[in-house]
C-alpha cells in the first residue's frame, strides 16, 4: 500500500522512480533511473535509505542491470552488477538478502535466454517490493497490540514508509495503532547528524495527521524522567541471532534510557532484516559515513574544518535491553536465540 500522497520507490516502464529523501521536507522531488549504476549511487548518496527500501532498490537496480546483458549466460557480468550493489551500504542485511534472492533467480532462469531472464528478474524485484509492503502491514498489526490506548511513543530515526516499500516498520506499528483509534501521540528525536527524524519522520506524521512532537536527541532522558513517554519503538538494519540490534546511531542511548526508566523498548524487524548467521552484534559491520555530515547541517558548516570527526552511522543495542522484536510472523521475546529461529530460516 502506497501512501495516498507519496511513494518511496516504484518501477515504471523499465525504470526505477524514487522520491529524493535528501530534499525533504521542503521539496518533494522524484528521480527516474534507467541505469543500475545510478541506482547504486542513489543508495550510497542517501537518495533512498532505510534497510527494507535499500533491499527493494537493489533488487530493482539488478533488474535494470540485466537489461544491459548482451546474453543471459554472462554470469561474470551479472556478478559484477550484484557486487556494485553489495558495496553500497554494509550494515543493512536486507541489501544482501535481496541481492542473494536476485542471484538465485538469475541462476534458475538464465538458460532460458535473455528476454526470459529480463522478465523473470523484473517480476522478482516486484515481488520483493510487494512482499515488503505486506510484511510491514502485518508488523503494524502485531505491534499495535503492544501500544496502550493514549500512549506517547518515542521512535528514533525514520522507519516509516520512506524507509520501506510502503507503510513502514516502527512507524507502521504507530500508524496501525493510530488507525485502530488508540489516540496515541509520538515524540520524534531529530536524529543527528542526518536529521532523519526531523526531516522524514516528522514529515510523514504530519502527512498522516498523527500528533507528534519534535525534540532534539539530548532531550530524550528529560522527557522520560518527566513520565512523558510510555514506550519506545524503533526499526533495525540488522538483528543478530541473539537479538542484538543494529539501528541508527543514538538507538542504544534511547534503549539505555528506556531501561533506566523501566519503559518497554520494542524493535520492529521484518524477517529479512534478521541475520541468524550473525551470532551477535559484535559481528555486525558498522558503516562509517563522511565527516561532512557531522561538520555541516544542511550544507552549512557548524564546526572548524580542522577538527577530527568520528561518524559511525549505526550503533548496536544489546538484546538484554530489547523487550520484544516484532516481525510480520509474530512477536519474539527473549531468549531471542530460541524465539527468532521460529520465524526465520537460517541461510544455507
Amino acid at each position: 500500500m502506497k501512501s495516498a500522497t507519496f511513494f518511496t520507490i516504484d518501477w515504471r516502464d523499465g525504470a526505477v522512480v524514487m522520491i529524493d529523501q535528501r530534499a525533504l521536507p521542503t521539496r518533494e522531488i522524484y528521480r527516474t533511473y534507467t541505469d543500475y549504476r545510478s541506482v547504486a549511487r542513489a543508495i550510497t548518496d542517501m537518495v533512498i535509505r532505510g534497510a527494507p527500501a535499500i533491499g527493494v532498490a537493489a533488487a530493482m537496480g539488478i533488474a535494470l542491470g540485466a537489461r544491459q546483458l548482451k546474453r543471459s549466460a554472462e554470469p561474470a557480468v551479472f556478478a559484477r552488477i550484484c557486487q556494485v550493489f553489495a558495496a553500497t551500504r554494509p550494515t543493512a542485511v536486507n541489501l544482501f538478502w535481496a541481492i542473494d534472492r536476485m542471484r538465485r533467480r538469475y541462476e534458475k532462469v538464465r538458460a532460458k535466454g535473455r528476454e526470459a531472464l529480463i522478465e523473470a528478474l523484473e517480476q522478482e524485484a516486484l515481488k520483493i517490493y510487494q512482499e515488503d509492503i505486506t510484511a510491514n502491514q502485518r508488523i503494524g498489526r502485531h505491534g499495535a497490540k503492544l501500544i496502550p490506548k493514549g500512549a506517547t511513543v518515542l521512535t528514533h530515526c525514520n522507519a516509516g514508509a520512506l524507509a520501506t516499500a510502503g507503510y513502514g516498520t516502527a512507524l507502521g506499528v504507530i500508524r496501525a495503532a493510530w488507525e485502530q483509534g488508540k489516540n496515541i501521540s509520538v515524540f520524534v528525536p531529530e536524529t543527528r547528524p542526518y536529521l532523519q527524524g526531523a526531516r522524514l519522520t516528522a514529515w510523514e506524521l504530519v502527512r498522516e495527521g498523527i500528533p507528534a512532537t519534535l525534540i532534539t536527541d539530548n532531550m530524550i532522558g528529560h522527557f522520560m524522567q518527566k513520565g512523558a513517554i510510555d514506550c519506545v519503538i524503533v526499526g533495525t538494519d540488522r538483528t543478530a541471532a541473539n537479538g542484538d540490534v543494529a539501528n541508527k546511531i543514538g538507538t542504544y542511548t534511547s534503549a539505555v534510557l528506556a531501561g533506566r526508566h523501566k519503559l518497554p523498548f520494542y524493535v520492529a524487524a521484518p524477517t529479512t532484516s534478521i541475520d541468524l548467521d550473525c551470532p551477535s552484534g559484535k559481528k555486525i559491520p558498522i558503516e562509517e559515513r563522511s565527516a561532512q555530515e557531522v561538520t555541516h547541517v544542511l550544507r552549512q558548516q557548524i564546526a572548524p574544518s580542522e577538527i577530527a570527526v568520528a561518524h559511525p552511522a549505526f550503533d548496536v543495542t544489546p538484546h538484554r535491553l530489547v523487550s520484544a522484536i516484532i516481525t510480520e510472523k509474530g512477536i519474539a521475546r527473549g531468549p531471542y536465540s530460541q524465539s527468532l529461529p521460529k520465524f526465520v530460516k537460517r541461510k544455507r
